[in-house]
């Protein structure tokens, strides 16, 4: 039987036209995939339906609250389709398709998240390949993840990060296998894939406004700059660290400013700078004096990752315990547990 596929059209510049003030999101995406597929070649691939969001947005003013409203437009149809196409813009698609992940536990069809760097309406463009190649795989069985799809690589949603801005290999997954590379076969590097045994649960939240940051550690970085952003209503900061878990432990009042935050229940993650690292707060003295004020180390997490989850535990409203606990908890393989097989990380339903 032929898979059915959704595709959520929600912007980006896959749909983007020109315009005397650059690139625009542009409607009537419909019309170019009927263009772009002719009946000949439409016979090789699964059947699907186009819904184009109301508001289409350049991926740059996403919001956490874009996250959810496409986690819903996916859970409203979740029954009548197969497979899941989100079409997004570069930017911010990493931090969409952490932000799925987290939304759609116990997901047991594929979500694939892809775009373009060049407008399908240029004659010259990667989103036609991009576009083609995330419908055949959304039509693969089992690939129960989101997971992003650019240029030739499968990867895990909450995995990846964009590492490039004028590239056409703009996305990687450095920290964990490719769950599939295209070429003239498609070869699914199945053990790198979640194994679902459980039901879906998914939770279409209210996202926490305003009140998770992301925070770059730099040489210089004062006590008074640290406290300053970590003041209320502040409820959550991904603290990006040198290497594994350093910060200046000697700079006046920062350790102590840190430990005040937690203590009044500010959930801090530490993650690397680095891209390819993991945090591991016990290796160096620095390390375990961050630990003491409080600070969570956020293991292998992208920064995309970190955010969209603590943004997502914060909205739970669960107590801030329990927050902690589950920032250090895989829910969907998006950090690497020590000594756990690829695949084998389970959701937390």
């Amino acid at each position: 039987m032929q898979k059915r596929i959704f595709i959520a059209y929600t912007g980006g510049t896959i749909g983007m036209r020109r315009t005397p003030q650059g690139y625009v999101p542009e409607s009537g995406l419909d019309r170019l995939l009927a263009h772009m597929i002719p009946p000949d070649l439409a016979e090789d691939m699964p059947d699907y339906v186009l819904h184009e969001c109301s508001h289409l947005i350049d991926s740059a003013n996403l919001h956490p609250r874009d996250w959810y409203r496409i986690a819903d437009l996916i859970a409203s149809h979740y029954h009548d389709y197969d497979g899941f196409v989100v079409l997004h813009g570069t930017d911010t698609m990493a931090y969409t398709a952490s932000g799925l992940s987290f939304a759609l536990p116990g997901l047991t069809k594929p979500v694939i998240v892809t775009g373009s760097q060049i407008p399908l309406r240029e004659m010259r463009n990667d989103a036609r390949n991009n576009l083609l190649t995330a419908l055949l795989l959304a039509a693969k069985d089992p690939i129960p993840e989101v997971c992003l799809y650019f240029n030739g690589r499968l990867m895990r949603g909450n995995r990846a990060t964009k590492l490039k801005g004028e590239a056409l290999d703009a996305f990687d997954s450095p920290n964990y296998p490719l769950l599939a590379k295209v070429g003239i076969n498609i070869e699914i590097n199945r053990p790198a894939i979640l194994d679902r045994t459980g039901t879906e649960v998914f939770q279409i939240l209210q996202p926490a406004d305003g009140q998770v940051a992301v925070l770059k550690v730099f040489p210089g970085l004062s006590a008074k700059l640290l406290a300053k952003v970590l003041e209320p209503p502040l409820r959550g900061l991904i603290l990006e660290s040198y290497g594994i878990g350093a910060v200046p432990i000697e700079s006046p009042g920062f350790l102590a400013t840190l430990a005040a935050a937690t203590e009044r229940g500010v959930t801090i993650v530490a993650i690397s700078q680095c891209i390819e690292s993991r945090v591991d707060l016990r290796k160096y003295a620095v390390g375990t004096a961050l630990a003491r004020t409080g600070v969570l180390g956020g293991f292998d997490l992208t920064t995309e990752a970190a955010y969209a989850k603590l943004n997502h535990l914060l909205s739970l409203n669960i107590p801030t315990e329990e927050v902690g606990r589950n920032m250090q908890r895989s829910w969907c393989g998006e950090f690497s547990v020590p000594d756990e097989p690829f695949g084998r990380a389970r959701s937390l339903y």
